[in-house]
């Protein structure tokens, strides 16, 4: 796994051995809380890198324009999200989309580069059975990836065979994510 994290390289290792050891963890029966928001915050942003918290409104023209980007039902009105910054600048902007795979939610944290590209995804929260759960080696195959073209038609990154339903829910999550990033265009320096 590639990381891509601007300017971190002290934090680095200390990233990859967070994730790699929260990949060993054992998954706990459906339903539970696999990372709270605070624990996901710290995998997307560790060390020194300081995080803000901020909320914005996308009245209906903005979220007609969500759901057109993203190809999919429109986000909701307000969006709350997070910014990583270094004393170099922003290293990413951290979502957190709560949507439904078959009947029951799951919550991921998407984390977008500052280039408009994903970074990272964490289960937070999956209470279908978790057979369906996506593992996290596919979740790995959208960084990268931005909305334009990369994930323009939803075949770049291959469904997961039994679980089709959440490879439709994470990918249309994944592209909300990134269209609610473009249009808000959080660092403000129009890159996306």
């Amino acid at each position: 796994m590639t990381n891509r994290r601007n300017g971190a390289t002290g934090a680095l290792c200390a990233a990859c051995l967070l994730f790699s050891a929260g990949a060993l963890r054992p998954v706990p029966a459906s339903g539970q809380v696999l990372l709270t928001q605070d624990e996901a915050l710290r995998l997307a942003f560790p060390g020194f890198v300081e995080v803000e918290r901020r909320t914005a409104f996308l009245g209906e023209v903005e979220r007609a324009r969500v759901a057109d980007l993203a190809g999919s039902k429109a986000s909701g009105a307000l969006v709350t999200y997070y910014v990583g910054r270094t004393p170099d600048g922003p290293v990413g902007v951290a979502y957190f989309d709560v949507h439904r795979v078959r009947t029951l939610p799951e919550v991921l944290m998407v984390v977008v580069t500052p280039t408009g590209r994903i970074d990272r995804i964490e289960i937070l929260r999956f209470a279908e059975p978790r057979e369906y759960m996506a593992p996290a080696g596919w979740l790995e195959l959208f960084e990268d990836h931005g909305l334009v073209g990369d994930l323009a038609n939803k075949n770049t990154v291959a469904w997961i065979t039994g679980a089709t339903l959440t490879s439709r829910a994470v990918t249309d999550a994944v592209r909300r994510v990134l269209a609610v990033h473009e249009i808000l265009d959080p660092l403000g320096d129009g890159t996306q």
